[in-house]
């Protein structure tokens, strides 16, 4: 796995796609994610991003961490959900100098759809995609801030792959990976710059 660069930046080695990275700077993102418990219940400890977003030096590492995995994928778009997917999604397609796809849940976009349901919990939901967004043989990149059961990833993917695009990879900052969604999105590369094993 390659050290960070000159400037601290998180490196990603496209043969450990499977791996997070461990750099000072991956350390320095984990230190300013907080942990809230029993957020949105009982049991559960949330990780929350906002000290990251808001902090410049944080939001930057992030996003070129997530770029410096995927920008030997060579993608031509990111795809992300709403609405956390599109925290970091947009600036991960300026960082790839790639276009980004919306998926939004149903009703939510304009123009002509596509549409793939996933599990939840408790229930199942739908994403949307215009029906035009990603062409024939695209180069696409799956992006999410969070991996856990991998549910909304899997469905980001079914909608690439209904308009005829290639995922290339699915690139996450947090992976919850006793939820094992990584599992889910196999045989597609998968990568997250944190990784969480309890």
């Amino acid at each position: 796995m390659s050290a960070p660069d000159a400037a601290g930046r998180p490196a990603a080695d496209p043969a450990d796609g499977d791996k997070p990275v461990k750099t000072p700077a991956a350390a320095a993102l984990r230190a300013v994610i907080r942990d809230i418990p029993d957020f949105p219940q009982a049991g559960v400890v949330f990780k929350d991003i906002t000290p990251l977003m808001a902090d410049p030096l944080s939001l930057r590492l992030a996003v070129r961490g997530l770029a410096e995995y995927a920008q030997p994928l060579r993608p031509d778009c990111v795809i992300a959900a709403e609405a956390r997917g599109f925290l970091l999604g947009p600036a991960l397609a300026l960082e790839l100098e790639a276009g980004f796809v919306l998926a939004r849940k149903p009703g939510k976009l304009p123009y002509e759809t596509v549409s793939a349901e996933y599990l939840l919990e408790y229930g199942s939901d739908q994403l949307e995609l215009h029906s035009d967004a990603i062409g024939h043989g695209a180069r696409v990149l799956v992006h999410d801030d969070l991996l856990a059961t991998g549910g909304t990833a899997a469905a980001l993917c079914e909608l690439v792959e209904q308009l005829g695009g290639q995922v290339v990879g699915c690139g996450f900052l947090i992976e919850l990976a006793f939820l094992k969604g990584r599992e889910r999105l196999a045989p597609h590369q998968t990568h997250a710059l944190l990784s969480y094993e309890t």
